[in-house]
């Protein structure tokens, strides 16, 4: 089907509504799934962390903010370089695509390696920066430390997925990060938990089961591994298979276009900028957060965690609309564009209300399995529940994102999220945390949520302003 949407966008044909909605749900589908996948199985990892105690669970929530802050900018790097891929294919020129693919590999790949550098000098005081108890130190530390110093080897693969979704092929990367999670639970499984026997049967068969017994720096290092496995077969996937766009000999040295460079720059800077006020806001709000105890923020990353189930299809329509407005950008039909914009931006809410509803009655039975501190499971089930309102514009906000990215645009993007995040949330945050504890930093986040959702789907209405078709 991917193949057939491309052959669609460039085309000449008007294309009805129930055509770009249908393609706009097939193409998102493996993403989503992938989505859905990774949530589940992030539960089960956050059990059987959780399973050690609320301590456990808060030393990883007190460093969660700033390994996602890493990450982002990565891939907003990244996205300079599958945003230009997905113009190359819907151009129909797999030459360039490839080319743009085999520079973007060598300067993620140094991005990453600086990145990571930075963090490990950081590891040992970020907890202490963080104004963790001082009693989440050493764990904390240990698991940045080991999430971000094999960043350069998880990156390579998470920027070849993204490449490869440039070019409409979602299935195989929604394949595989499906099996980067079971694979992260599997050794999650013998790393985080020592040595035990586990009992099968009524007459006293038991298995002993070997178990590294690291406990939450188990955690970081069975996720690592996981990353790394699939990493590896996604690179070596695109660059055997036979029909693969992006299928390059690393060997051949091409020169390098400084076209593709400036461009690059062009739109990772501005989305470098925006992942960066987003993330850092996080890290604040962390930081407001880790003062309140141990209770206050392991319920805060629960809840956290939680809520991924009701985001999940936006950041499956997220990839969707990147890749489908690109490409019809590429192949010159502005007005195509606009319409999947909006498409993806409806389809995401519509699903996320529904999703929000399913949330309300349910997350306390699923804190009830990632826990057993009750206090945990009260509060985190309190605070989740008020920002759930919330979820169909911070829906909105995820794929118009996407969107707009795949147009290039993300200059705007950077600035509404900053206006957005720092003048709605961390003041209110500030304002409320007081009188309220973490209730009042949760309602500073859905309101914020309300805010940045409604105002970038003005920013699309702008960008896409011409008439659908």
């Amino acid at each position: 089907m991917e193949a057939d949407i491309t052959t669609l966008i460039r085309g000449e044909r008007k294309l009805s509504f129930s055509e770009k909605l249908l393609a706009a749900f097939r193409l998102s589908v493996p993403a989503m799934i992938a989505m859905l996948t990774s949530i589940l199985m992030q539960y089960i990892d956050v059990a059987m962390v959780g399973s050690l105690g609320a301590e456990a669970s808060a030393s990883i929530g007190a460093v969660e903010s700033t390994t996602w802050f890493f990450g982002s900018v990565v891939n907003s790097a990244i996205y300079g370089f599958s945003v230009q891929i997905a113009h190359a294919v819907g151009a129909g020129n797999g030459d360039r695509a490839k080319n743009i693919y085999r520079q973007g590999f060598k300067v993620i790949l140094l991005i990453s390696l600086l990145l990571s550098v930075v963090g490990i000098l950081i590891s040992g005081k970020l907890p202490i920066w963080l104004g963790a108890e001082e009693v989440l130190h050493r764990d904390a530390s240990l698991y940045f430390l080991i999430y971000i110093g094999f960043m350069p080897l998880r990156v390579m693969g998470l920027y070849t997925a993204s490449s490869l979704q440039a070019t409409g092929d979602m299935k195989v990367p929604g394949i595989l990060e499906s099996a980067m999670c079971i694979l992260d639970v599997i050794f999650n499984f013998f790393m985080i938990f020592p040595t035990r026997s586990i009992g099968f049967m009524q007459d006293g068969f038991n298995v002993m089961i070997p178990g590294a017994g690291l406990g939450v720096p188990g955690a970081a290092l069975g996720t690592v591994e996981a990353e790394i496995v699939i990493s590896s077969i996604l690179i070596i996937y695109a660059a055997i298979r036979k029909k693969s766009p992006l299928k390059v000999n690393f060997s051949k040295k091409t020169p390098v276009e400084k076209e593709i460079l400036k461009k690059w720059f062009k739109i990772s800077g501005p989305a470098a900028l925006e992942s960066s006020v987003l993330h850092v806001a996080m890290i604040v709000s962390t930081g407001i957060v880790a003062p309140l105890g141990a209770v206050a923020l392991a319920a805060n990353s629960f809840a956290v965690v939680v809520e991924g189930l009701c985001y999940m299809p936006a950041y499956g329509l997220q990839s969707a609309a990147l890749t489908l407005t690109g490409q019809s950008l590429g192949a010159g039909r502005r007005d195509l564009a606009g319409s999947f914009a909006w498409i993806t931006v409806g389809l995401g809410m519509t699903m996320m209300t529904v999703s929000a509803v399913f949330m309300f009655f349910f997350c306390p039975y699923i804190f009830n399995i990632l826990t057993p501190d009750d206090g945990v499971r009260s509060l985190g089930a309190q605070i989740l529940r008020l920002e759930l309102v919330a979820e169909p514009f911070y829906g909105a906000s995820i794929i118009a994102a996407g969107a707009l990215r795949g147009a290039g645009d993300t200059l705007a993007s950077s600035i509404l999220t900053l206006i957005s995040l720092w003048g709605v949330r961390i003041i209110l945050s500030l304002i409320l945390v007081g009188s309220m504890g973490l209730v009042g930093v949760w309602i500073a986040m859905c309101v914020e949520l309300v805010f940045r959702g409604t105002i970038f789907m003005i920013r699309q209405g702008w960008i896409f302003r011409k008439k659908p078709e």
